[in-house]
């Protein structure tokens, strides 16, 4: 399509025209510039100051901010403004993504993550919600808008890559937390694909008859892309019952894992009966995984299939399209979506067409049909739900907030003061015929295939304090991970869990299974084991490859002291351990070799590699394993300590590693091996050693007890400004699975208190 300039507006300014003398949400600057700084009115300016008065911010020796308001919307202020003093560049960058315009700073190459978004996000529709919404929200989100923009107004050094003003609506546009939400799920080549032409149609042909009620085989494109990533995405969440602690008291492990520096620490209290402490999403105004004084939540990934895609059937009549659904044929609906990016010479816009069926929007095309892609969109009701439990109180309270079903990407590890623990596999699950396979594209044309609306929570999988006396997950299946109290996955349908057993989940059973007299301490402990299961089939596999050689091969003496190494190894990762380096590398060269054959198979490639590879495979991947370590390192017996860092040099989003700059040694390695502490490189690397950049990031571990007792650390520190004394201050501590006490309680925080301020002084 032709490219033609432009300098329109995408989202003109309803809100805050009478309030700030700029426009708002004004198209980006040319490329030579940034936004103009906010500019206040006297009114506006006494209005702020008035709501910052009532909000006093204590930052503690590790920079936590502790925000205090008379109000949950005061809380609401103070906390986000703290977020933007840590790191405002990210905050605008969640932003920027979210309402799909980061091609307005990233040039045209993003253009199609921006309509990604959009074929979702509509700042017109995104201002009705945000009219729609119950007036507690709507106070939320103007709280939300006011801090940020009371952030930029008093600092003036701070120059936005786009978004010199927020709006309350803007909050809507990311309303739910997770690292990678649901749209995330579309791919963008076979999008760019799709829309990067004019999209073709197949000849109208008489409609096959519909199969209605039994599992399609169609030639659809298998995507096989869940649970196989390099490096695993989830988290761990652990709940312990009382009868399993020393101190009878419930304890909760929250164990993110996800891209470091993606979520800070903070602490929000309120005189409205707010008062949750935890990691939120740069930007967002809730809590996303924490605990308040009762109670606590854990979210890991995976709880069921909640995506769907449908293979329509589209046709070209009289110069229009429709799409077969049982008898009838449906007019698509057609939407101009306008994507500006930034160049070399100023802004220019690329409009495409997008295409709806009642399913969702089309993505791709595949086998001469069109594919449109269902899931969930409610950012109302799914930000009402992330701020709602994070003032529950007990456990009914919690479930009625649950009973929005609005958190779609999600299994929820829960514990509270009253000595409950309990489990949610998944919350938003759509009803579906299970006759169908739903993890492939479905016939469009069948109604049978449509959603039958939602599941009830009480029919979903979940536990109430099962007697086993806890609760494991690790994005896994939900068949194990709560010893005999196990739910039997055989009762459910098989959309309600997506995902496979892990290593993890395997450790994670049995550091458990036995546990007694359990301390907040010795949960960290348990949660940092050392046993990496994944290498319990490979390595004694290999030894017995090498032992079957025969004497003159000469693989015999090649690899003699490698063989001799793993056979004597308990399976332990420590810094100083050479066997772990090897078997880790090891490892990597299956995984690598093994992917194309794994996702073809649809089998996840630990698996795979655990399974199907032969004696000749698993030799030669440790003599490439071994020839690599020697080459990078000048001996293949390097202690894992020596290879396996944490460094942070800068507070980029795209960080880089530099061999020859400061780092910290780690223990922990990749979740994929089966270590509960996740540490994995997913940057290219351009360096010799191995830099962690995902896994463990904000890690606490909680007691509930008459007084909440809780440990932390967080990857680095709580600043993203290299200059700060907090940018890395944790960075040693979390090298080693060092925690830090959490200062909860507002006596505690002052006696350990660096600063105390209102927001702008």
């Amino acid at each position: 399509m032709p490219l033609a300039p432009t300098v329109r507006p995408l989202v003109p300014t309803v809100l805050a025209a009478a309030l700030f003398a700029l426009p708002a949400l004004a198209p980006a600057a040319p490329a030579a510039g940034a936004p103009a700084a906010t500019t206040v009115q006297p009114a506006e300016q006494a209005r702020l100051q008035a709501a910052a008065q009532r909000v006093t911010i204590l930052r503690d020796k590790w920079g936590i901010p502790h925000v205090f308001g008379k109000t949950d919307a005061d809380a609401v202020f103070g906390m986000v403004y703290a977020q933007a003093e840590d790191d405002f560049n990210r905050v605008e960058l969640n932003y920027i993504n979210a309402l799909g315009r980061l091609a307005e700073v990233e040039g045209e190459k993003e253009i199609w993550r921006d309509l990604r978004m959009k074929l979702y996000i509509d700042p017109v529709d995104l201002r009705a919600k945000y009219a729609q919404s119950p007036a507690w929200l709507r106070q939320l989100m103007d709280a939300w808008a006011d801090g940020l923009n009371w952030y930029l107004a008093t600092h003036p050094q701070v120059k936005p890559k786009l978004l010199a003003h927020f709006e309350p609506w803007m909050a809507l546009s990311f309303s739910e937390g997770s690292i990678g939400g649901d749209i995330e799920e579309i791919e963008l080549k076979p999008l760019e694909a799709f829309y990067g032409r004019a999209p073709r149609v197949a000849a109208a042909t008489p409609a096959a008859p519909v199969a209605a009620g039994r599992a399609l085989a169609l030639a659809a494109l298998d995507r096989g892309d869940k649970g196989f990533d390099e490096e695993p995405k989830g988290s761990n969440g652990f709940a312990i019952a009382p009868q399993r602690t020393a101190g009878g008291h419930p304890l909760l492990m929250i164990n993110p894992h996800t891209s470091f520096y993606f979520r800070p620490e903070i602490h929000m209290v309120s005189e409205e009966g707010l008062d949750a402490y935890g990691a939120v999403t740069w930007g967002q105004f809730f809590i996303y995984q924490g605990f308040n004084d009762r109670i606590g939540w854990m979210h890991t990934s995976g709880g069921g299939d909640v995506i769907d895609e449908y293979l329509e059937t589209v046709v070209r009549k009289g110069g229009k399209l429709f799409y077969k659904f049982g008898n009838e044929e449906r007019a698509l609906r057609e939407k101009r979506i306008d994507l500006p990016y930034r160049t070399a010479r100023g802004m220019a816009t690329r409009t495409v067409t997008a295409y709806f069926t009642h399913h969702g929007p089309v993505i791709r095309s595949e086998g001469g049909k069109w594919v449109a892609i269902r899931m969930m969109d409610d950012p109302m009701h799914a930000l009402m739900q992330s701020y709602g439990r994070t003032k529950a109180r007990d456990y009914d309270s919690f479930y009625k907030v649950m009973q929005l079903r609005t958190n779609s990407s999600n299994n929820t590890v829960y514990a509270d003061a009253d000595g409950n623990i309990a489990y949610f596999h998944g919350n938003f699950i759509p009803r579906r015929d299970p006759r169908f396979d739903w993890t492939r594209p479905v016939d469009g044309r069948d109604p049978a295939t449509d959603w039958q609306g939602l599941h009830e929570v009480k029919e979903t999988i979940t536990l109430f304090n099962p007697a086993s006396g806890y609760i494991s997950n690790t994005n896994n299946w939900p068949c194990t991970g709560f010893g005999a109290s196990s739910p039997d996955c055989s009762k459910y349908p098989a959309y309600m869990w997506s995902l496979p057993q892990n290593a993890r989940g395997i450790h994670a059973e049995r550091v458990l299974h036995d546990a007694r007299d359990l301390t907040l301490d010795g949960l960290i402990a348990r949660s940092y084991d050392s046993y990496l299961t994944a290498f319990e089939p490979l390595v004694p596999a290999v030894v017995r490859d090498w032992d079957a050689l025969p004497a003159g091969d000469a693989r015999k003496a090649r690899l003699a002291q490698q063989v001799a190494l793993l056979r004597a190894w308990d399976l332990r990762f420590s810094t100083s351990s050479v066997p772990t380096s090897l078997a880790v590398y090891w490892g990597q060269d299956m995984v690598k070799a093994a992917a194309p054959r794994a996702r073809a198979a649809r089998v996840p490639v630990v698996d795979f590699v655990q399974t199907r590879l032969n004696a000749q495979e698993r030799l030669a991947a440790l003599a490439r394993a071994s020839d690599k370590l020697q080459a990078d390192f000048g001996d293949w017996r390097t202690p894992w300590g020596e290879i396996n860092r944490f460094q942070r040099l800068s507070g980029a989003v795209d960080q880089r590693y530099d061999d020859a700059r400061p780092s910290w040694p780690v223990a922990f390695t990749s979740a994929n091996w089966g270590s509960l502490a996740s540490f994995g490189m997913t940057a290219k690397q351009t360096t010799k050693r191995i830099y962690g950049d995902r896994g463990n990031s904000f890690v606490a571990a909680v007691e509930f007890g008459p007084r909440v007792r809780a440990k932390s650390i967080l990857a680095g520190g709580q600043s993203g400004d290299p200059v700060s004394p907090h940018f890395a201050d944790q960075a040693a501590m979390y090298a080693r699975g060092e925690f830090k006490d959490v200062l909860f309680y507002k006596e505690d925080i002052e006696k350990q208190l660096e600063r105390k301020y209102h927001p702008g002084e």
